[in-house]
């Protein structure tokens, strides 16, 4: 309606088709540049000249004055109009040649061109719309009248006779152009909230290709160091497996050298021998008394108790795998593989974590050292400061990690009420959020009534085993934004990790409620 009722202010009264190149005479009225210049050249000559809308006399031919701010009204306008030709929809009333409909009557449910729309009825009852091939899609379908109205309680757009006699009789009602507002209103609303959302994907998409640029050119360097470690690994576990290999040969190995030995020896034996019965048999005296080698010959007892007790042993070796050895022989050589890839990814040790005794809740004893933190029953008397916990039996320490991977661990052996973790420098230092894991600023892993369990932002998960060893390790990898627990039984067993994206730096935090917690040396690698 309201887009019908602009058209018909845009109209030229001459060629009644939208504005070109507006211009307006002194009276005020709009015209087509070439339309009322056409209209003035048929006055010349007539002893006057008028103005064709409202017939005032001007002495001379008027000037034209060009209106801008119509000018730009019927550019803005045209834009907006569907495209006459592509809609489908013809003039009724132009059968002989078919004209484009520029609107559609849906009370005498026919179309019209700009010609037959300047002498339609212009009464209530004749509403117009875009053109449209499909009235009966803007008429009830009960009553066959126009829909006018719409029914809030329902949401459905009804006619006047569904108001006053059908279904919706004495439900709210509002005009289709105030429903329509307030729909737009709402769908504004929505389209703000989507944009809003939008914008924000699109950081994240844009954050995320950057961490994934800078992960493919980290994985191009990591990838080619793998590849070289993996292949100076291959080689050294062949080596080993040949000497593994050797050992289990080499049994046999050493019953043949024997085998050798003793075969000399026996060619030796065998060699005396002969001589022996040469010297025997011999006629002359002289000759026997001058052999100057007969006292090697003599001695029979050379190496014999030696080549015995090898003899006995190699018998008596049922030829057995020799565990021992070759046990010995891979737990070395795999403590020597094993330190080459520590050495490759080397994981920086937080062997200097000592506890910030300023921090330390007044009922906790520190440790010359700075590394135990013991509960007593005697209060420290410390200065009241603004970085001491308050009421949670908790110390952080001094020295916090804001880059890398770095790991500590805990002997908990000490007490069965305990809690380990890390937190950012400014968690709560008093009340119910200052507890390690009861905020957002805080990840820890706890011992309470004999149960084991990880917490973070007062969300507590229960672990599925219980804890086998004294003693506990936090991972930080800090980039990555992961903090892990491990229980460093034999094997070590992994406990959770938390994901996160760090914003602060992190310290080591401990609890205690009873006994006392130890920090320990780093360097021991998973």
């Amino acid at each position: 309606m309201a887009s019908a009722d602009l058209r018909a202010e845009l109209e030229c009264s001459v060629c009644l088709n939208i504005y070109t190149d507006p211009v307006m005479l002194r009276c005020g009225h709009n015209f087509c540049w070439s339309c009322i210049d056409r209209v003035l050249d048929t006055q010349e000559g007539s002893g006057g000249y008028s103005c064709p809308e409202c017939r005032e006399k001007f002495q001379g031919r008027p000037a034209l004055h060009r209106n801008i701010t119509l000018r730009n009204i019927v550019e803005n306008f045209l834009p907006a109009q569907p495209n006459q030709e592509e809609s489908g929809v013809f003039c009724t009333y132009c059968v002989d040649s078919p004209v484009p409909a520029v609107r559609s009557c849906l009370h005498c449910e026919v179309s019209l061109c700009d010609k037959h729309l300047r002498v339609h009825k212009k009464s209530s009852e004749h509403i117009l719309c875009d053109p449209t091939l499909s009235m009966d899609s803007r008429k009830c379908s009960v009553h066959k009248k126009i829909l006018e109205y719409y029914c809030t309680e329902d949401d459905i757009c009804i006619c006047v006779s569904c108001c006053l006699i059908g279904e919706h009789t004495g439900h709210k009602m509002k005009a289709l152009d105030e429903a329509s507002e307030k729909k737009k209103e709402t769908l504004r609303n929505v389209l703000q909230k989507l944009l809003t959302k939008r914008e924000e994907t699109e950081e994240r998409v844009q954050s995320l290709q950057e961490h994934r640029r800078k992960v493919e050119e980290k994985a191009a360097g990591d990838t080619e160091r793998v590849t070289v470690l993996f292949r100076d690994l291959r080689r050294r576990l062949e080596d080993l497996e040949k000497r593994v290999l050797r050992e289990i040969s080499g049994k046999a190995e050493r019953i043949s050298v024997s085998i050798r030995d003793l075969e000399i020896k026996k060619e030796e034996l065998s060699r005396k021998m002969r001589h022996i019965e040469e010297l025997c048999n011999m006629t002359d005296p002289l000759t026997v008394l001058q052999e100057s080698d007969t006292s090697d010959l003599c001695d029979t007892e050379d190496g014999d108790n030696e080549d015995r007790e090898r003899h006995e042993k190699l018998l008596h070796d049922g030829g057995a795998l020799d565990v021992v050895g070759i046990s010995h022989t891979l737990h070395t050589g795999l403590s020597d593989i094993i330190t080459e890839v520590n050495v490759y990814f080397y994981i920086q040790g937080a062997t200097d974590i000592l506890l910030d005794v300023n921090t330390a809740h007044n009922y906790l004893h520190i440790s010359d050292d700075r590394k135990t933190v013991s509960w007593s029953d005697r209060k420290q008397n410390r200065p009241e400061t603004p970085k001491r916990f308050q009421d949670r039996m908790q110390v952080i320490s001094s020295r916090g990690f804001s880059s890398g991977r770095n790991y500590w661990e805990v002997d908990v052996g000490g007490s069965d009420k305990w809690r380990v973790g890390m937190c950012y420098p400014s968690i709560e230092r008093r009340g119910e959020p200052s507890g390690i894991g009861w905020n957002k600023k805080s990840w820890g892993l706890q011992r309470y009534d004999n149960k084991y369990e990880v917490i973070h932002d007062s969300n507590k998960i229960l672990l599925s085993t219980n804890i086998s060893s004294n003693r506990v390790r936090i991972d930080l990898d800090y980039e990555v934004g992961r903090i892990s627990f491990y229980d460093l039984c034999d094997p070590i067993r992994h406990l959770h990790t938390f994901t996160t994206t760090f914003t602060e730096p992190l310290h080591a935090g401990l609890r205690v409620l009873r006994g006392c917690v130890k920090i320990c040396g780093g360097n021991r690698e998973m």
